[in-house]
């Protein structure tokens, strides 16, 4: 059995493969929208391996990258009865802001997130663990997107 871990916050999409004992076995990037990847990606990965647990970056980030992760990983788990984790884009970029519009980035001071203006912050991309361990991610995986809908 396998987990899979989506991070489709930004480009590239980003997903990964992990064995029972949490090595990675295959990485999957690609630069295409989440909307347009993730259908391509797991119709090969729900052939090539059999998952035990998926799990994504509920955000922050690209609002229509956590909608559409969300969604798709949603009805994956509940078609094929595969439970659903999540996790803060943080645990993926060593903990570096994470871009919202403007100059403002979202920052993670311990266990809250807030938005920030920053005129030259140390930016990271996103990268998949080289190995996973499942006590990080929490069985609420609504989304999170940080930033108040704007009216």
């Amino acid at each position: 059995m396998h987990d899979v871990v989506v991070i489709a916050l930004g480009s590239p999409v980003l997903v990964g493969v992990y064995d029972e004992s949490g090595a990675l076995v295959e990485a999957i990037a690609s630069e295409k929208m989440g909307s347009d990847a993730l259908g391509g990606i797991f119709e090969e990965l729900l052939i090539k391996y059999p998952l035990r647990h998926l799990v994504y970056a509920n955000g922050p980030g690209s609002f229509m990258g956590i909608k559409v992760t969300y969604l798709f990983l949603k009805t994956i788990s509940l078609v094929k009865k595969i439970p659903l984790f999540a996790v803060d884009g943080f645990f993926f970029n060593q903990n570096h802001p994470i871009k919202a519009y403007g100059k403002l980035y979202f920052v993670k001071n311990s266990s809250t997130i807030s938005v920030t203006p920053l005129d030259a912050p140390m930016l990271r991309g996103f990268e998949l663990p080289t190995h996973l361990d499942k006590q990080n991610f929490k069985s609420d995986n609504t989304p999170y997107y940080g930033i108040d809908a704007v009216g």
